[in-house]
């Protein structure tokens, strides 16, 4: 079969590479083209577009570049209408993600969407657009099962690719000693800042940050910097401090961290599989924060808390990151902490809750099963015992 697969972002680019894989593995004449990153072209699919030139966020940004964007949009259409694939799969990213699919159902292509978008924290008026134009749901946290019910949408929790991701990467990694060395790193203890993947984000958040690195004089503070950065602008942020960037070592990083600050998406998650205690932070420009407020519906942004539904690790947001508080919070985690311990059993809790590994095989099995015309209402491919509650 051909497949068309959409990503817009590096956290899609990563869980579109394990589709890819087992999409090849498990569909021996499968052929893939897509709009992704270096991972899906890892995996073997055929990279017609890059994110680096689509990943556009926030309302002032998407504003500025809105010429861009829509370019990109009609783009994205004639390269799904040349390619002529068997089903288009979208993961995530919904402002752009959700006008192709109301593209690709006008044009008679079968329209699957791989990792919701979170219309759960925001815009559940939305919902009714996923029921129009999209023909199944494939959601990664086992809460949206609940939430899509709520609007007669059938989804099945198959568990969370991120888990495959990380258990393999683990394995796969050396000792601290010889990444500590690898990565050229002191023998002071470990603080990551994974501060995100786009630069707005990154001009919003990291300066914040920066603030709190002199009041911890017996830590390194490592940024995990990613390709699509400049390194000039980390630099001109970090400016003659000692704070380094390892670029696309964010794994290796994590591996010998003693505690992390996080930038609010999937990478906290990913700290959390990795057993980092951690404070989540996110800040953007003056209207996307103002918007924010008015439409996030959740009492929680961390993908952490909201697969706990409770507090387990601190979100400072918008204007509450600033140097008191972050220093505050960091203090609670690091060795001696007294919010470490309950951090790292509450991690247990939502490890389980996740599941077992096998996420991208068996969705990749429930896409050829729909795709066949032999979809089953029922958990038939989780492992035994696990019901993802």
């Amino acid at each position: 079969m051909k497949y068309f697969i959409v990503a817009g972002e590096a956290s899609g680019d990563l869980h579109g590479s394990n589709l890819v894989k087992e999409l090849f593995r498990q569909d021996r004449n499968a052929e893939i083209a897509c709009w992704g990153g270096d991972l899906m072209q890892s995996a073997g699919a055929r990279v017609l577009m890059h994110y680096r030139n689509t990943a556009f966020m926030g309302f002032m940004v998407i504003l500025k570049n809105l010429g861009r964007v829509l370019r990109n949009i009609s783009l994205c259409r004639k390269h799904v209408i040349d390619y002529n694939p068997d089903v288009l799969i979208l993961i995530d990213y919904p402002g752009f993600n959700l006008r192709i699919a109301k593209f690709a159902k006008r044009a008679g292509i079968r329209v699957f969407y791989y990792i919701s978008p979170k219309f759960w924290a925001w815009g559940e008026k939305r919902v009714e657009k996923v029921r129009k134009r999209v023909d199944r749901m494939f959601i990664i946290f086992p809460f949206e099962t609940e939430f899509y019910a709520k609007y007669g949408i059938p989804v099945k929790y198959r568990g969370n690719p991120l888990v495959d991701e990380i258990e393999s990467r683990i394995a796969s990694l050396s000792g601290k000693e010889e990444i500590s060395e690898m990565l050229q790193l002191s023998e002071k203890p470990v603080i990551g800042i994974l501060p995100g993947s786009r630069r707005q984000e990154i001009r919003s958040i990291l300066p914040q940050i920066m603030k709190v690195t002199d009041d911890f004089p017996g830590y390194q503070f490592v940024i995990a910097g990613v390709r699509n950065v400049p390194a000039g602008l980390y630099r001109s942020i970090t400016g003659n401090s000692r704070v380094r960037v390892v670029t696309d070592r964010t794994y290796e990083l994590l591996s010998v961290c003693e505690a992390a600050i996080v930038k609010s998406g999937t990478s906290t998650l990913e700290a959390a599989l990795f057993n980092i205690p951690q404070v989540v932070c996110y800040r953007g420009d003056f209207f996307s924060m103002l918007i924010a407020l008015m439409l996030i519906r959740v009492k929680f942004v961390s993908l952490v808390n909201l697969i706990a539904g409770r507090e387990v690790v601190k979100e400072l947001l918008g204007y509450s990151l600033n140097r008191k508080n972050l220093a505050r919070e960091l203090s609670g985690i690091v060795k001696g902490g007294g919010r470490r311990e309950n951090m790292l059993l509450q991690y247990g809790i939502i490890r389980d809750k996740l599941g077992p590994a096998g996420a991208s095989a068996r969705i990749a099995a429930a896409m050829l099963e729909e795709l066949k015309g032999q979809w089953q209402e029922t958990d038939k491919g989780i492992d035994k015992g696990f019901t993802g509650s």
